[in-house]
Order: structure tokens, then C-alpha cells, then sequence
């Protein structure tokens, strides 16, 4: 178990980052057992048909037995959402002893891969080399949309910090999270530590989590599961009610059930297969009869139903 105490400095000083260099390194959980990503499996297929150009032996033995990674590949994000070249940088600015002391802690106690255990400063570069190529073969293409699930996740997390404090941010994170008297646990994580934080903490959503993490030697952060990962692969939305699209238009309707999660224009105009500007002039009449709100994440601004539309979504079901 980990745990970080945190305090009243800290709890004002929350943060949430989205990182590209994160999640192209989560994937490799999903590449090294597809079986526990079934929501992947459309895009692992196409990766896989990728991997004989890429550096698959260094990718592959990233991930330890015990499924953990060498904290220096994901470095803590130092803006809300940087730029993958910029992450990169980071990478291969790591001394040559911490890579070493990150990839021993990540093999401790298990026979380490022989492609790892060379000179540490070409290995990093190997790695970043290998990283850098995987990323933009298999996410980059897809980072829009993968970015606007990750950025609407923060959104609602936002929002229920706002409107519950620490207490309501921390019992939605994941159910292997507990927070109790100015401590974060998270359970089990095959160690044991506690940490007080005092420089605040980031939050991390990841689309490749199975539940909360925080990396071995560099708290505070914890990474955790997003929300609305089922419909990052969605291409057609599910049909809207009858009465629902009776009352407010058939397009209008099937707008409202798309936003299960607060989404882009653009990743709704994906979903529902017709153009970004009809998605605009739709969401727009939404926004002004208070049937959905928005709010800028970024570069995006992001749709979410609106209480009343919450209400009207449910009749509809």
C-alpha cells in the first residue's frame, strides 16, 4: 500500500495533467496483455500489425512481470498538457543512474531482460528512440480523440472538486483508492511506502489503467482510470428514444444520449458521422434552451448535458 499524506497546502494545490508520453507508455500494459483491454482490442489489432517495424524487443521488455514500468520513461508532466517532443526531452535528459536505479526497481527480485542490463545512457536513448517511434505510429494518429476523452475526465473531476472538495474528487478516482484523515491510500500495489507530499499533487487520467497508481519513486502523482474509455473506439451512437426525438428533434436528441461524457464537437461529429459544423448549430440551440453546458479544457471546448438534459436523457431511456 502507498500512501501520501497530504496537506492543507497540498489539497489547494491539486492539479490534473494529460500526458502523451504517459499514455503511449501505459499502452504497452494492453500490447503485453491484450486480454485485459478488451475496449482496445479494434486499435491493438491494428498496432500489432505495426510492431515488426518498430523496436518490439526493447518495447516489450519495458513492462516488468509484475506489470511495472521504470519511472524515469514517465516523467511527472510539468504543464497541464505538454507536447510529446517536449516529454521526450525530458526522457533523455535522465541521468545515467537513475535510469539504472528506475529499471532496477521495476525488475527487483525478477530475472531482468538481457537487452536491459547494457551501458544505461545508450539504453535511454534506445528507449526514447523506441518510444518515440511506437508514438507515432500507433497513438499520434488517434491523440485528438484519445486527448478529448482524457480532457473530459478532467472536466468532471474539476467539477466535482469544485463542488465537493477533496473527499468527492478522491471517492470517484478508483474503488482501490481511499482517502481518510488528510491520507491517500492506494491498495494493494506490491509495496509498501509513505510519502507526505508537500509540494501538492497531480492527477493523471490514463485511457490504459486498470486502477490507481503512483509511481514507485516520484510522489506525488497518481494515475488513474478515466472515465468514458468505452467510447473512444465508438463510431456509430446508439439510436435516440422516440419521444426523446420527438420532442426536440430527432439530430438534437441523438446528441443528447452521445454526451454520456462531456465531448468535443469534433469527437461528436465522429461518433454521430455527420460534419463538426452541423454538430455546432445543433449543440448550440441545446446550450441556449439549458439542456447542456460548456466549458473550455484546452484547446477544446468541451458539451456536457445540463442537469435538465440529464433528466430528459433519462425519460428517453
Amino acid at each position: 500500500m502507498i500512501e501520501i499524506v497530504l496537506g492543507v497546502d497540498d489539497l489547494t494545490s491539486i492539479r490534473f495533467a494529460v500526458s502523451p508520453l504517459q499514455e503511449t507508455c501505459h499502452s504497452l500494459w494492453a500490447l503485453r496483455d491484450p486480454g485485459d483491454f478488451p475496449l482496445h482490442l479494434r486499435w491493438l489489432r491494428r498496432v500489432r500489425e505495426l510492431l515488426p517495424e518498430l523496436d518490439g524487443e526493447i518495447l516489450s521488455a519495458l513492462v516488468s512481470e509484475r506489470r511495472w514500468l521504470p519511472d524515469f520513461i514517465t516523467p511527472r508532466p510539468q504543464a497541464r498538457m505538454p507536447e510529446m517532443a517536449e516529454e521526450l526531452r525530458t526522457l533523455r535528459g535522465t541521468d545515467a543512474a537513475t535510469v539504472r536505479r528506475d529499471l532496477d526497481a521495476a525488475w527487483l527480485g525478477q530475472r531482468m531482460p538481457q537487452v536491459l542490463r547494457g551501458d544505461p545512457e545508450a539504453l535511454r536513448e534506445r528507449i526514447a528512440d523506441a518510444l518515440e517511434a511506437y508514438w507515432r505510429a500507433a497513438l499520434e494518429p488517434h491523440w485528438p480523440r484519445m486527448r478529448g476523452v482524457l480532457e473530459a475526465d478532467v472536466l468532471h473531476r474539476a467539477q466535482l472538486l469544485a463542488d465537493g472538495g477533496a473527499a468527492a474528487l478522491f471517492a470517484g478516482l478508483h474503488p482501490n483508492v481511499r482517502w481518510e484523515s488528510g491520507v491517500l491510500r492506494l491498495h494493494p500495489m506490491g509495496t509498501d511506502s509513505r510519502v507526505r507530499a508537500g509540494t501538492g499533487l497531480t492527477l493523471c487520467p490514463t485511457l490504459f489503467g486498470r486502477k490507481a497508481t503512483a509511481p514507485i519513486g516520484e510522489v506525488p502523482r497518481v494515475d488513474y482510470p478515466a472515465r468514458g474509455v468505452a467510447t473512444l473506439w465508438e463510431t456509430v451512437a446508439p439510436p435516440a428514444p422516440e419521444d426523446l426525438a420527438a420532442l426536440v428533434g430527432r439530430p438534437k436528441a441523438a446528441l443528447l444520449m452521445a454526451l454520456e461524457t462531456p465531448e468535443s464537437t469534433g469527437a461528436l461529429a465522429r461518433v454521430l458521422g455527420v460534419t463538426p459544423g452541423a454538430v455546432s448549430q445543433h449543440l448550440g440551440v441545446l446550450a441556449a434552451c439549458g439542456l447542456v453546458t460548456r466549458a473550455r479544457a484546452g484547446r477544446n471546448v468541451l458539451y456536457a448535458r445540463s442537469e435538465l438534459g440529464d433528466r430528459l436523457a433519462a425519460r428517453g431511456d
